[in-house]
């Protein structure tokens, strides 16, 4: 089993960086949950385990202490940037070991596959959760809070859906994760007949889109609702659902599931 370790940055009396209305440690909570239902939704053998799961206050050495007693693979620390710039970076120690250099390489050229944010580019610091860490520790800054362009993104729940694309499939890319057979999923591709099936959404805010084009969206479905597939068709590398009313939503698994 592989672990992965998410460290949601700050909690509790601690906001972290603050703008736009919005507090850090919120939106690291949000999207470190997003991550971990979607590694647990698509991928085998991986277990995760997260430094906080509600807004409360977690030492640094504590979060570190907790990743090392449980044996993880890998670290994952996420954040929120401020001071006045834009973009995505990423972390890892001056010293890092070459596994961590690679694991850090796999995750951000995959991750900026996904997310729609200027490559701010693979850096290092001396961080505690990266220094104290005993695996490979990768701390992401998904965006600055206090620059507007930014910050309008962090407010949509589909561009937080997107930054934890990127995390989930960059952990995936790292640790070289294997997808979960879908049975059901892969029968109904190779299928030549017109039969159908139901999938359930399992995240909140997912766009539909009017064709089979990414950027024909037209509105958002919940979490919870059910619709009837009439076909499964790849469009710019990624499965998309024709539904039964005509239009069509993403087959990513971390998002809807087959009933």
């Amino acid at each position: 089993m592989v672990k992965v370790y998410l460290d949601p940055g700050h909690g509790g009396s601690d906001p972290g960086a603050v703008g736009n209305g919005l507090q850090e440690k919120n939106l690291t909570l949000d999207i470190a949950k997003r991550v971990r239902d979607g590694l647990l939704n698509k991928y085998e053998n991986v277990s995760v385990r997260m430094s906080r799961t509600t807004d409360k206050a977690v030492s640094l050495g504590a979060r570190a202490d907790d990743a090392n007693r449980w044996g993880a693979d890998l670290f994952i620390a996420i954040h929120i940037n401020s001071g006045g710039g834009t973009g995505f970076e990423d972390y890892i120690h001056p010293n890092a070991s070459q596994k961590t250099v690679r694991y850090r390489d796999a995750f951000h050229k995959e991750f900026i596959k996904h997310v729609s944010l200027r490559n701010r580019g693979r850096k290092t610091a001396n961080f505690q959760v990266l220094r104290d860490t005993q695996m490979p520790a990768i701390l992401t800054e998904n965006g600055f809070i206090d620059r507007t362009n930014d910050a309008n993104k962090l407010k949509k729940s589909s561009f937080l859906d997107d930054l934890a694309l990127g995390h989930i499939e960059g952990i995936a890319k790292s640790l070289n994760l294997k997808p979960k057979s879908n049975k059901n999923s892969d029968e109904k591709e190779n299928e030549k007949d017109n039969s159908t099936f139901l999938i359930r959404v399992i995240t909140p805010d997912l766009y539909y889109y009017n064709k089979p084009d990414w950027n024909a969206k037209v509105g958002k479905v919940q979490k919870g609702e059910v619709f009837t597939v009439v076909d499964i068709l790849t469009v710019n590398g990624s499965k998309m659902y024709k539904l039964k009313s005509g239009n069509y939503i993403t087959a990513y698994p971390g998002y809807v599931e087959i009933i």
